[in-house]
């Protein structure tokens, strides 16, 4: 529970100052941080910039990877045909349908 409180508070809307800049502290290995500034010069951007910008577009990635998924024809259609499909009743799941829940006992 505390976990979920402290992931809703990191969520909240920034306000004020802290709306307009945060910072993050990292410590990581030289030769990591060269491979970086190396990139980012070839890039024409600060090493503030390059990171954020990848991190940005690493975070929409995964994002969109719990969201969003494309299928081919053929393999849509077979998707919807599973979806579409009956299924045989699920001994667990029709017994859990029928108990009365704690609320209303």
């Amino acid at each position: 529970m505390a976990t979920q409180s402290r992931q809703a508070a990191r969520r909240k809307p920034l306000t004020g100052v802290a709306k307009a800049r945060s910072s993050i502290n990292l410590r990581i290995e030289p030769q990591t941080r060269a491979l970086i500034d190396d990139a980012a010069a070839a890039l024409g951007k600060t090493r503030t910039e390059f990171m954020v910008d990848s991190a940005r577009r690493d975070a929409i990635d995964v994002l969109l990877d719990q969201r969003l998924f494309v299928l081919d024809d053929e393999p849509f259609d077979a998707f919807a045909a599973a979806l579409a499909a009956p299924t045989s009743p699920d001994p667990k799941l029709t017994a859990l349908l029928k108990r009365v829940p704690a609320w209303k006992r």
